[in-house]
């Protein structure tokens, strides 16, 4: 049976701006805070169109596209395990001058398991 794919991107021009670090890769500066401006790519498949001949309807990506901006979108990501967890939260707390997000893992690789995660159940 025949596959079809349909390809909606958030690209990097969306401002999902975040700041993170990797607190293990002491050799280099990605154990400091620093920052990207993230893009996701989602690939839609389906062994069979619907009645308007799409895969998927890209009118219903509003709660995606919401979720990426609540977690990546002028955020701190910090890994739960890093050992400056709690004072990135105080300072969130105490200050309000950042908005820390709280994920099991940071880095590119990471992301994307969280937002397959998140976004693969509810296709």
């Amino acid at each position: 049976m025949p596959k079809y794919y349909s390809t909606k991107t958030f690209g990097t021009d969306r401002g999902f701006s975040c700041c993170f670090r990797q607190p293990a890769a002491t050799h280099s500066h990605c154990s400091l805070l620093h920052g990207y401006s993230l893009g996701f790519k989602f690939v839609f498949e389906s062994e069979q169109l619907d009645y308007r001949n799409w895969v998927w309807d890209f009118g219903n990506t509003d709660w995606i596209k919401q979720w990426l901006q609540d977690h990546f979108d002028h955020t701190v990501v910090v890994d739960v395990d890093d050992p400056h967890f709690q004072d990135l939260k105080d300072l969130q707390q105490n200050t309000g001058i950042l908005r820390v997000v709280p994920l099991n893992g940071v880095g590119c690789e990471k992301f994307a398991e969280q937002v397959h995660r998140y976004v693969a159940p509810r296709v």
